[in-house]
């Protein structure tokens, strides 16, 4: 079943907040493989201008796939997780996830289109302090292969 092009605009509320920890942060750049000490240390990163340690910029993705999760359960959406596969994933960065940052997430859909057979969905998350500042944008496109 395509999905309904209607959907497209359809914005969920913010998630509950995340505090973004310092060891987070290091467990994410060791998954990575980046020993970059602005991900670890705390003097290291203020000696590069950071008030404290910086994530790597894909960290967003740990906030923005829970979030995303409110997409796929719209019933609306309806789409067939089964056979889904990640098509794109986008970031763009207002400033650094750092350390000590209260972020809630909100998610929207950003496309819906039909192409071979097969349904592209793209959403968007939207992080930001609790305060309103915006931090990151991600976009990804998941695709339904077709029956």
């Amino acid at each position: 079943m395509a999905l309904d092009p209607g959907l497209v605009g359809r914005s969920y509320p913010p998630s509950a907040v995340y505090e973004v920890g310092r060891e987070k942060i290091a467990e994410f750049a060791r998954a990575l493989g980046d020993d970059d000490p602005v991900y670890r240390d705390p003097d290291a990163a203020r000696a590069a201008g950071h008030p404290d340690v910086v994530a790597p910029p894909t960290f967003a993705v740990v906030l923005s796939l829970g979030a995303g999760d409110v997409v796929l359960d719209d019933p609306d959406v309806g789409i067939d997780y089964s056979r889904v596969v990640h098509g794109e994933q986008r970031f763009v960065h207002h400033r650094p996830i750092r350390a000590g940052d209260r972020l809630v997430a909100t998610a929207s859909i950003e496309a819906v289109r039909s192409v071979a057979g097969n349904d592209m969905l793209t959403t968007r998350v939207d992080l930001a302090t609790e305060d309103g500042e915006p931090v990151c944008r991600t976009s990804a496109m998941l695709v339904a292969r077709g029956a």
